[in-house]
């Protein structure tokens, strides 16, 4: 029996692509396109006009069924059978310890139908543990990673791109909500969400709907100056958003409290869920004796911080660590997000350093988004 690795999997745009000269890169277990050519350049589109992702390596699972709500209140840390249908919610599906497994969002298609959406590289735990913890409950679980190619458009003239191609009331459309429709003629979920920070619109559709739909809001963005966008600017607007990242600010080893986003725990819906007591006694820690915070920090120098290095004070003690760091087109500045100990969280807290090769290097400790868009 060989050991080899799974050789990677193609998304049904794969060819376009590659025709376009993507930097194709393995995410996940994916082949995905990195860049098309400046990343730098693909970023400020998405900050000034619009960008074109493909994120049909994202896994989607469908619960359907009279307690399909019921289901994943006791699965999830959210309350999603109080989001009412064509809404969304970010949340997170923990382990019985409070630790994240995985964040999600969930649309609510329909009364007893949603749709989770996964990271790709969770994409299976999911699944497995939605089919586990669906014991005692009349619903039914299904994988429909198959079933969905996902493009997005992003940026502030994503409306009005989009709007060349569909009827859909896209005035009407919420931040976090989504509704049936047609795009280009093709049958879509149009969702407004996204992962920049910027307006923008997911558009769930058909693999075989997938080329059909690239190609025509690429003929409708031109004017707009839309541009292909792969994973590598993806990653520095999401940073510079203040957006966490599964495998950097988020991991099994964390609680949502841990991470800052305790408020994402429903503990006001009834009954009981997966990882509660747990979680329970993490607030209580979070409250009486704050652990290391999520903050940002900005360079006063050239040097990029990467994850792993460490945040060290002025005396070259260990206070933190960073979790995803770059150069940040918008600022022009290195940029970082980080936990550090609690007596340095505070925006302006002096002598914070991030040890980069041997050489401590100043930095800013700053509130978290670094970018907020105009609204």
């Amino acid at each position: 029996m060989s050991d080899s690795p799974r050789p990677p999997r193609h998304v049904p745009l794969d060819a376009v692509h590659r025709a376009l000269g993507a930097t194709m890169t393995d995410f996940a277990g994916w082949e995905m396109p990195l860049r098309y050519g400046s990343e730098r350049d693909e970023h400020n589109a998405v900050r000034t006009r619009a960008g074109l992702f493909d994120l049909s390596h994202m896994g989607e699972v469908t619960v359907t069924g009279p307690q399909a709500g019921e289901l994943l209140d006791r699965a999830l840390i959210g309350h999603l059978s109080a989001v009412p249908v064509g809404r969304a919610r970010y949340t997170m599906l923990c382990d019985e310890s409070g630790g994240i497994l995985d964040d999600l969002i969930v649309y609510r298609l329909g009364v007893e139908e949603y749709l989770v959406v996964a990271n790709a590289a969770n994409a299976q735990v999911v699944l497995d543990s939605l089919v586990e913890r669906r014991d005692g409950f009349d619903a039914t679980v299904r994988d429909d990673r198959e079933a969905y190619a996902l493009l997005a458009v992003q940026g502030p003239e994503s409306s009005a791109v989009l709007a060349k191609l569909t009827d859909a009331d896209l005035d009407g459309l919420k931040y976090y909500a989504g509704l049936p429709g047609t795009v280009a003629g093709v049958d879509a979920l149009i969702a407004r969400t996204g992962y920049t920070g910027e307006d923008g619109f997911e558009l769930f559709v058909a693999p075989g709907d997938a080329r059909t739909l690239w190609e025509a809001l690429t003929e409708a963005g031109a004017d707009a100056g839309l541009v292909p966008c792969g994973l590598a600017c993806r990653d520095t607007l999401r940073l510079e958003a203040g957006m966490p990242l599964y495998g950097h600010e988020l991991s099994r080893d964390l609680t949502p409290f841990e991470a800052g986003l305790g408020r994402v725990v429903k503990f006001d819906k009834a009954g009981d869920f997966v990882g509660r007591a747990a979680l329970e006694a993490a607030a209580r820690r979070a409250e009486e004796n704050p652990p290391r915070k999520l903050v940002g920090l900005v360079a006063e120098g050239r040097r990029v911080p990467r994850a792993g290095y460490a945040v060290v004070a002025a005396d070259g003690s260990v206070i933190g660590e960073v979790t995803s760091g770059a150069p940040s087109p918008t600022l022009g500045k290195p940029i970082a997000m980080a936990y550090v100990d609690a007596s340095h969280a505070a925006p302006g807290t002096e002598g914070v350093r991030v040890d980069i090769r041997g050489t401590h290097e100043p930095y800013e400790v700053v509130a978290l988004p670094f970018y907020r868009r105009e609204r």
